[in-house]
């Protein structure tokens, strides 16, 4: 019998109560334990403890990085153990029961080149109405590639390409990042069979406006890793051109009508008007249609574009002459 492979587990958090049940989940799933986990508080003010929840029989202990962002969290955790394997999850995620040996399975079957190996995820969604649009974004992560929600990597890789850009302020695209490469550097990536559960947390009505700033975030993607990266990621693309165009109709109406320019103001207004109902047509229809889900879709649905814009444009500002990070190879 294949005797297991040793492997730590690292979980940024920030303090939210969903740390325990995951914590508790993992410290109840069968299988091989894990060497250790540590648990990154990457609050930037620690106020009181984290909530752990009930998990004597496990390895934890609680590393502080004062609130760098998930990339540094995790570059911080990997930093601390010596487990040949790392395997980062998020705080909002919960193990199932034969998760662990599952993982063993999973990274018994590696080949020496084969830097990481990614967790199935799975979104529980309402039964008895369709899902919200928020509800819709999280079960995205089903089919997302190498999302660090639950992913191993081999410490040597992680080694050498350096681990996670940190320059990636935010839980968006550093997975991808760290993914491609891992990937440029010669290594593989699969997907295995264990699965993990990923809840959809609780968001106030303005989360999909906020989630623009991810905008940012896929300047410096496409800086470091140039235009083609959402194919070699499987990223899918998002919208920003049609926001760049709705935003731009919406400009071209106000300076339009500033300028006396009463006609082409009219039909830069209707063109814009056009097109931000169908942006929000598109996210009402496959929801549950509920009142409050169409007044926030359309509230929502005026604000994104010129967000989407703000932010791709600060993006461009910021990373200006960005380059690759350096590998430790």
């Amino acid at each position: 019998m294949r005797t297991p492979v040793e492997y730590a587990v690292v979980v940024p958090t920030i303090g939210r109560p969903c740390l325990a049940d995951c914590l508790e989940a993992l410290a109840a799933a069968a299988g091989p334990r894990p060497a250790e986990v540590v648990v990154v508080d990457d609050r930037p003010a620690v106020v009181g403890g984290l909530p752990l929840g009930t998990v004597d029989d496990l390895p934890v202990r609680v590393l502080a990085t004062g609130g760098r962002g998930p990339a540094a969290a995790r570059n911080a955790g990997a930093r601390a153990v010596g487990a040949p394997w790392v395997v980062f999850l998020d705080d909002d995620v919960q193990v199932l029961p034969d998760w662990a040996e599952r993982l063993a399975e999973d990274l018994a079957q590696a080949d020496d080149r084969t830097a990481g190996v990614q967790g199935r995820l799975t979104v529980p969604l309402p039964d008895d109405r369709r899902p919200t649009d928020w509800e819709r974004g999280t079960a995205g992560l089903e089919a997302a590639a190498w999302a660090t929600a639950d992913m191993a990597y081999r410490a040597t890789a992680l080694n050498e390409v350096g681990g996670f850009d940190e320059r990636f302020p935010r839980a968006f695209r550093e997975d991808a990042d760290l993914a491609l490469r891992v990937m440029d550097a010669g290594w593989s990536l699969s997907r295995g069979r264990r699965v993990t559960r990923h809840p959809v947390r609780p968001s106030g009505p303005w989360a999909s406006v906020r989630a623009q700033r991810g905008n940012a975030d896929d300047v410096l993607m496409s800086r470091v890793h140039g235009r083609d990266w959402w194919a070699r990621g499987e990223a899918p693309r998002g919208r920003l051109p049609g926001h760049l165009a709705t935003t731009g109709l919406a400009c071209v109406a106000v300076v339009g009508m500033a300028a006396g320019r009463r006609r082409g103001a009219a039909l830069a207004a209707a063109l814009w008007t056009v097109a931000t109902a169908e942006f929000a047509w598109a996210r009402i229809a496959p929801g549950p249609r509920t009142h409050r889900e169409a007044v926030t879709m359309a509230a929502t649905s005026v604000l994104i574009p010129p967000f989407a814009v703000w932010h791709w444009l600060a993006g461009q500002i910021e990373h200006r002459g960005v380059r690759p990070p350096r590998s430790n190879g």
